[in-house]
């Protein structure tokens, strides 16, 4: 492979990786605990977006019960996200011939 074709590759991924950063902002999953009680909304860098509490669980005396519920909430929504954001990066980095599996920077 030549040098030249390289660089054009490696800028190539650079870019596409730029773009893939800038779609993971825009990719969101929702996560739940409780039977749906407890509802988290988190996007595709991880930040937390919302919380929606079934207003019964709003007691004093189940306030450690709300917080665990809120914590398996946010692991669902992020598992959830995590799929989301390797699919979409599957689906970028095979656009470029990549092999699966291969992120570079990630």
């Amino acid at each position: 492979m030549d040098f030249m074709k390289m660089m054009k590759q490696a800028k190539e991924l650079q870019s596409k990786m730029g773009d893939l950063q800038e779609q993971m902002g825009a990719v969101e999953a929702e996560g739940t605990s409780g039977g749906g009680l407890v509802k988290v909304r988190v996007n595709g860098k991880q930040e937390l977006l919302g919380v929606t509490i079934d207003p019964t669980l709003m007691k004093p005396e189940e306030a450690e019960i709300l917080e665990d519920l809120i914590v398996a909430a946010h692991t669902d929504a992020k598992a959830k996200v995590d799929v989301a954001v390797q699919e979409k990066t599957q689906e970028i980095m095979s656009g470029m011939g990549l092999p699966p599996g291969m992120m570079p920077g990630m």
